[in-house]
């Protein structure tokens, strides 16, 4: 295997709050230095605010990066994502650990980072790509490339000051993408570019890993990370929550992995008697533990039970949707022509359907359940009804190391024939 690109190792670090950094910038600064000093001494024997004062920002952090890897850290803010960026690109120090870098780092971690306000774009090119290991010949040979990628070659002489912030994000990225470096950082700044511009530089990290480089990327874009990331590293007050797969780390990051079951039962609503009444929703698979994940790619059953008490047409329909609330599909029992059309008599009735294998992206899935009423009138709903996940059992193709991305993740039939000249 391999040497990691990246490897982290017990990473601790620590920031002090709440007390005033020492500056001996002038004799000023010393002298009152020199005069608080007893005092602040005495405050910690006496173990006054000791432990408010300690803020332990990243908390044994191990992790490793291999080459080729795309990597996506996310957490809520405050998670320690920006500092542990810092402490892989060397502008801070660990408390404790180690961290081992193999190979030339580039980074776009803040606005304008590496930037001189008063400098031109051209000559802060030429200065940002130096801070990065750049030799002024490289620089040279790649200027017209740096300036197409980043959009701003008619502001390429005035001073970055009077860029806007988009301006920065376009010109800093530019750059940092054109380094030929083994390891490339990038925080969350991407948010400010247009969405254009994130197209375009989502779609240059993905050459950058298919060259066998190394990306870390923060952000809080759960589409972006989930379609351009192989692995994640989840964080949680500073600490990792969840690594592994990006599909299982998002889906731990939004919450839905801990309250997914592929039954639940529903108890009468007081407010409803004598209305027609959900009773349970489930999804089956074939051979599969009720509590287990369901495959990709193989079908498996949704079903839904409820109770009417008079002779009424009542028909199920169904919202599938993603852990981002986006819409996958919705379907109804009226939608099979072969469903029955006939009223239904008093009682416990079960409506079953199939969803085919090879449809669903593995990820975490949230069914909204109705009942329909002479198919006009909604008579019962449960949004929410039943959060269930679908394993990642995708078996790649030799050669091939890509995970299919996409809401959905069809098996379609490819046919390869030799056609005539000038078809």
């Amino acid at each position: 295997m391999s040497q990691p690109a990246i490897k982290v190792e017990g990473l601790w670090k620590e920031y002090v709050v709440g007390t005033e950094q020492d500056r001996h910038g002038t004799f000023y600064d010393l002298l009152s230095s020199a005069i608080k000093a007893p005092f602040r001494r005495l405050r910690q024997l006496g173990g006054e605010h000791a432990e408010a004062d300690r803020f332990w920002a990243l908390r044994d952090v191990n992790f490793e990066v291999q080459p080729g890897e795309v990597l996506g850290i996310i957490g809520r803010n405050g998670a320690g994502k920006s500092t542990l960026l810092k402490v892989l690109s060397r502008i801070t120090a660990p408390t404790r650990g180690r961290v081992t870098v193999k190979g030339r780092m580039a980074s776009l971690l803040e606005v304008g980072t590496g930037f001189h306000p008063e400098l031109s774009g051209r000559e802060n090119i030429f200065l940002n790509a130096t801070i990065l290991g750049m030799g002024r010949k490289e620089v040279a040979r790649k200027l017209e490339e740096i300036v197409e990628f980043s959009g701003v070659g008619k502001f390429l002489d005035t001073p970055v000051k009077r860029y806007s912030s988009g301006m920065y994000v376009r010109l800093a990225f530019a750059v940092a993408a054109h380094v030929e470096a083994d390891i490339l950082l990038i925080d969350e700044v991407l948010a400010v570019g247009d969405a254009e511009f994130q197209k375009r530089c989502l779609g240059r990290m993905e050459e950058v890993a298919r060259t066998g480089r190394a990306v870390v990327f923060v952000s809080h874009n759960v589409s972006a990370l989930r379609n351009l990331c192989s692995s994640g590293l989840l964080l949680r007050q500073g600490a990792v929550a969840g690594s592994g797969e990006i599909a299982g780390v998002l889906s731990d990051y939004v919450g839905a992995v801990a309250n997914t079951a592929n039954q639940r039962a529903f108890e009468p609503k007081v407010d409803a008697v004598g209305k027609p009444q959900l009773l349970c929703v489930s999804v089956r698979s074939p051979g599969r533990d009720m509590a287990d994940a369901l495959p990709g790619t193989t079908e498996f059953m949704i079903e839904v039970s409820f109770e009417i008490y008079a002779i009424e047409q009542i028909d199920v329909f169904i919202h599938c949707m993603n852990d981002l609330q986006q819409m996958i599909f919705s379907t109804g029992s009226f939608f099979d022509e072969r469903s029955s059309t006939a009223p239904l008599n008093p009682g416990r009735h079960k409506f079953s359907c199939v969803v085919p294998g090879h449809l669903l992206n593995d990820g975490v899935y949230v069914l909204d359940v109705f009942l329909v009423l002479n198919r006009q009138q909604v008579v019962a709903s449960e949004p929410a009804a039943l959060t269930f996940r679908i394993a990642d059992d995708f078996r790649m193709p030799e050669g091939w190391h890509w995970r299919p991305a996409g809401l959905i993740r069809p098996q379609l039939d490819w046919i390869c024939e030799a056609i005539p000249k000038g078809c």
